[in-house]
C-alpha cells in the first residue's frame, strides 16, 4: 500500500518556490535565535540551493536539461527571489554561499524563448547592483558578491548602470584593499567593466575623462603597490589600444602629465611593468599631432629614452615587439 502514496517528484519551479519561502523565513528571523525549527529550516534551505545548482549545472550522473533550466529561470525571476537570496546570503553557511553564487552566475546566461530574462529583471531592480558593489567592504561577503556582480555586468544595461553610478569611484579604493584576494577580485570586476561592452565604455570614458584618468593615474599607476601598478598599466594599454576608444586615446597621449607617468613606469626595475608601459608609450611616440610640450619633453629626454629602449628586451622572441620598438626609436630619433 505504501507505494500508492509516494509523493510526486518536485518540479524545478517547486524547488524555486520552496527556496523562496525558506528565504522569506530566514529574512524575517532574528540572527540570534537558534531553535530546532530554525536549524531544520536552514538545512532544508541549503538542500534546496544545492538542488537548484544541480538542475542548472547537472551532476555526476546527468547533464542539465534545458527545459528544466528554463522552468527554473522563469520561476526564479517571476518574483523577487534574487533580491531575497542576495539579502540573506550573509546568514547562510559558506557552502551554501558558494552554491548560491554559482546559481546566480548561471542564471545570467539562461535563455527562455531566446531572451535573457535576468537582464529584464535587473533592469527593473538596478539597486541590487549597489548592494553587490558595496559588498567589497564586507570581508566575508566580498568574493561572493564580487563574482555575482561580474556575471550581472555581462548584460550591457547593467554595466552601463554600474559605470555611471557614483559608486564606480569606489573601485579605485577597493583595488587597493589590504586583503589580496578581495583587491584582486575588485580589479577583475573593474577590468570587466572597462573592456566588455565597447560602445558603453567609450561613451563612459568620453563623458568622464577628467575625473576618471585623474583617479587612474594617482591611485593606480602611481600606487606604491607593485601589483596595482602592473595591472593598471596593462589595463591602460588594453583600453587605449582598443579602436572604439580612439578619441580617448588621442586625448590621453596629448597630456604631458600622462607622458611623465609613463616615462617613470618605463624606468621601473620590473621588466613586466616596463613592457606594458612601452605599449602605452609607443602611442605617444606614434602620435603624428604631438602637442609642443610633448615634443619638448621627448627631445629633452631623447638620449635617455633611446638608451632605455635599446636595453628593453623581452625573454622570448617577438617580431611584433621588435618592430614596434624599432619604429618608436626612429620616431624619437627624428625629433
Amino acid at each position: 500500500m505504501k507505494g500508492l502514496f509516494k509523493s510526486k517528484p518536485r518540479t524545478p519551479a517547486d524547488v524555486v518556490r520552496q527556496t523562496r519561502d525558506l528565504l522569506l523565513f530566514v529574512d524575517r528571523s532574528p540572527e540570534t535565535r537558534e531553535s530546532k525549527r530554525e536549524e531544520k529550516q536552514m538545512s532544508e534551505l541549503y538542500k534546496n540551493i544545492r538542488e537548484l545548482k544541480s538542475i542548472l549545472y547537472g551532476n555526476s550522473e546527468s547533464e542539465p536539461v534545458s527545459e528544466a533550466c528554463a522552468q527554473l529561470t522563469q520561476e526564479f525571476f517571476k518574483e523577487d527571489t534574487l533580491r531575497l537570496l542576495i539579502k540573506c546570503l550573509p546568514k547562510l553557511n559558506l557552502e551554501a554561499r558558494k552554491d548560491a553564487t554559482q546559481v546566480v552566475a548561471n542564471l545570467q546566461r539562461q535563455q527562455v524563448q531566446f531572451k535573457l530574462i535576468a537582464s529584464d529583471y535587473l533592469e527593473k531592480n538596478m539597486d541590487l547592483m549597489d548592494v553587490l558593489i558595496v559588498g567589497y567592504e564586507n570581508t566575508d561577503m566580498a568574493l561572493h558578491y564580487g563574482a555575482m556582480l561580474r556575471e550581472c555586468i555581462r548584460h550591457q544595461i547593467v554595466a552601463k548602470y554600474v559605470l555611471n553610478s557614483p559608486r564606480m569611484k569606489k573601485f579605485f579604493d577597493y583595488i587597493q584593499l589590504p586583503n589580496f584576494d578581495i583587491a584582486a577580485d575588485a580589479a577583475a570586476t573593474f577590468k570587466e567593466l572597462l573592456t566588455r561592452h565597447k560602445s558603453t565604455v567609450a561613451e563612459f570614458l568620453s563623458k568622464n575623462y577628467e575625473w576618471f584618468f585623474a583617479e587612474y593615474n594617482t591611485k593606480l599607476l602611481e600606487s606604491s603597490n607593485y601589483i596595482t601598478r602592473r595591472q593598471a598599466v596593462k589595463l591602460l594599454g588594453d583600453i587605449l589600444l582598443d579602436r572604439s576608444n580612439s578619441a580617448v586615446m588621442t586625448q590621453y597621449v596629448s597630456s604631458r602629465d600622462n607622458l611623465r607617468i609613463l616615462m617613470n613606469l618605463l624606468r621601473e626595475s620590473s621588466k613586466s611593468i616596463q613592457i606594458e608601459a612601452f605599449h602605452v608609450f609607443k602611442l605617444f611616440a606614434a602620435n603624428q599631432r604631438k602637442p609642443a610640450d610633448i615634443v619638448s619633453i621627448l627631445v629633452a629626454n631623447k638620449s635617455k629614452i633611446l638608451r632605455l629602449l635599446e636595453d628593453l628586451k623581452i625573454d622570448k622572441e617577438d617580431e611584433q615587439f621588435d618592430a614596434d620598438k624599432a619604429q618608436v626609436m626612429r620616431e624619437i630619433e627624428a625629433l
